[in-house]
């Protein structure tokens, strides 16, 4: 049950913070009026130090927004979004993705690799290229063949935050193995979580057995006890 949890209590919390950093980093519309512009004008990035194939990260407020670089200011990209999952037409699905498109696709676990400019990917933000070869080595894929991959690929498509995001799908298409290693390490941290919790339930319990048992003095036993439980309760 416990490992069961573990991934459950994961995705939910990736979910929210997902949502916190999207709201803020993206524009936001309602109803039918149409998408703002991008922060960035055009030209506003050097696309000059960019080639075919290279892997672009965003790095954002608490996580890091991925693409691959597919040549003439194009960016692929996947990205939560409802659209694709109700309607085919695609001059609606090719504008920028709103903050209701977006919490819609998290809720509905529906996506999108889209083709965008670099301005509209990166939305104002710090681009870093190819920064993730050091940890593949050897595995790094031919330029070509990773653009290739990445074009394949442009729809809809099923998204979850835990085994299907924009960090699984470039890892896909530049190293052949589509790994998330910002979800990993969440998931590590919850577990973490989950078994400092633990230990503090447990202190507590034992100390109240140490009163029943021991008969120990309650007022000087039970504020030494309950510390720990109130710091995990505050935090």
């Amino acid at each position: 049950t416990m490992k069961n949890a573990v991934p459950q209590a994961a995705s939910l919390l990736l979910e929210k913070l997902l949502l916190l950093v999207h709201v803020r980093a993206l524009p936001a519309a309602s109803g039918g009026e149409p998408p703002p512009p991008s922060t960035a004008a055009p030209g506003y990035y050097d696309t000059s130090c960019f080639k075919r194939g290279d892997l672009l990260e965003v790095p954002r407020t608490l996580f890091i927004h991925f693409g691959i670089y597919l040549g003439e200011n194009r960016v692929a990209h996947l990205m939560p979004d409802i659209l694709p999952a109700i309607t085919d037409d695609r001059r609606q699905i090719e504008q920028v993705v709103t903050n209701k498109r977006l919490i819609l696709g998290v809720i509905t676990k529906t996506a999108s690799i889209r083709v965008d400019t670099v301005e509209d990917f990166a939305y104002g933000g710090s681009i870093l290229v190819n920064h993730m070869d050091r940890l593949f080595e050897d595995q790094v894929l031919s330029s070509e063949e990773a653009a290739r991959r990445a074009e394949k690929l442009v729809g809809a498509t099923a998204y979850s935050l835990l085994w299907n995001n924009c960090e699984h799908f470039v890892t896909y298409c530049r190293y052949g193995a589509p790994v998330s290693f910002q979800t990993d390490k969440f998931c590590e941290t919850v577990k973490m979580i989950i078994r400092d919790q633990r230990s503090v339930l447990a202190s507590v319990l034992v100390g109240l057995a140490s009163i029943v048992c021991l008969g120990l003095a309650p007022s000087t036993t039970l504020p030494t006890i309950f510390i720990p439980f109130f710091l995990w309760m505050a935090g």
